[in-house]
């Protein structure tokens, strides 16, 4: 059965902690494999992230802490991670993360942490410091206990079917997941694509390349034209031309929310078709289309949908 998962980010305000919380309870409802929740460039939004991950901590769902390292020093990453760790945090999404806003592109801008594999190789080396081996009870011999390996910790990665904005080649994209992975990561999560075999394709390469871990597609049902061109601008993708046409002409916004879905739903059934593991979806902290895509692709029984907005 394929996995399905969600990415949140932190609310940014009294009102949109309320809502969330509520997208939050009918997402954990369809028990997901993991929540993913967003944190900020620089730590910019870092309580708030945590507020939220220590709230996921207390459902049935494993959350995944996203981390970013540009302008990090060892010292200052070290201590992040160890306070996620802390908290109960095993889960994790490790990304090198953009420059701040304004930065000369010339300048070096990325602090002691130079790529997502080094953060990669941090936050393990760091979690084998805090509990390097755990007891486990010995059958048939109350008072005895054997070593074994602490916790381990799960980290995933970013990957990017339609090549990074600065990246050099396709193969330049695939070489920096293979190092990824050969840092200790063992989950790749992709940035946004619009068709199908852009996923498919990327994953047949990465394959070739020797890329072993699972690579889930990253989804988010686009209900309006001015979402999708604000997700352009943001990933700097290609604009999917024909999904843009059908949002402007479909003119009302029940129209367009029922185009957004149907595309996902193509999307979504397309790529489980070609083999794709499961299903990723980045859900603007709205659970509506997230869930009537999962039901119309048969991972959930039923959506709560309410409203669409």
């Amino acid at each position: 059965m394929p996995t399905f998962s969600f990415e949140m980010y932190p609310p940014r305000s009294a009102a949109a902690e309320r809502s969330l919380y509520e997208t939050v309870d009918r997402l954990v409802e369809t028990e997901p494999e993991f929540i993913a929740v967003t944190y900020g460039a620089s730590g910019s939004t870092r309580e708030a992230s945590l507020g939220l991950l220590r709230h996921l901590l207390t459902t049935s769902v494993r959350p995944m802490a996203h981390l970013t390292c540009v302008g990090w020093t060892w010292e200052d990453a070290t201590h992040v991670i160890r306070e996620f760790l802390d908290v109960g945090l095993t889960n994790f999404l490790a990304v090198r993360g953009d420059p701040p806003v304004g930065t000369d592109p010339n300048a070096d801008f990325l602090g002691d942490i130079k790529s997502a594999g080094e953060l990669v190789q941090l936050i393990h080396r760091v979690q084998n410091e805090r509990a390097p081996y755990s007891q486990l009870d010995m059958p048939g011999f109350p008072q005895a206990k054997r070593i074994s390996r602490g916790e381990q910790v799960t980290i995933g990665v970013a990957a990017f079917p339609n090549g990074h904005p600065r990246s050099r080649s396709v193969q330049q994209d695939l070489d920096t997941l293979l190092a990824k992975e050969a840092a200790g990561a063992n989950l790749a999560l992709t940035q946004l694509f619009f068709h199908a075999e852009e996923y498919l394709e990327f994953v047949v390469l990465a394959r070739a390349a020797g890329v072993t871990m699972r690579i889930l597609p990253g989804i988010m049902p686009v209900v309006s034209p001015a979402r999708l061109a604000r997700m352009i601008q943001l990933t700097e993708e290609k604009m999917p031309q024909g999904l843009y046409d059908r949002l402007v002409a479909a003119e009302t916004p029940e129209r367009q929310y029922a185009v957004g879905i149907a595309h996902a739903t193509a999307l979504a059934s397309d790529v489980l078709a070609g083999g794709a593991p499961g299903l990723h979806f980045y859900t603007h902290n709205k659970h509506e289309a997230v869930l009537d895509v999962l039901n119309a692709v048969g991972l959930v029984s039923s959506t709560p949908t309410k409203e669409h907005v």
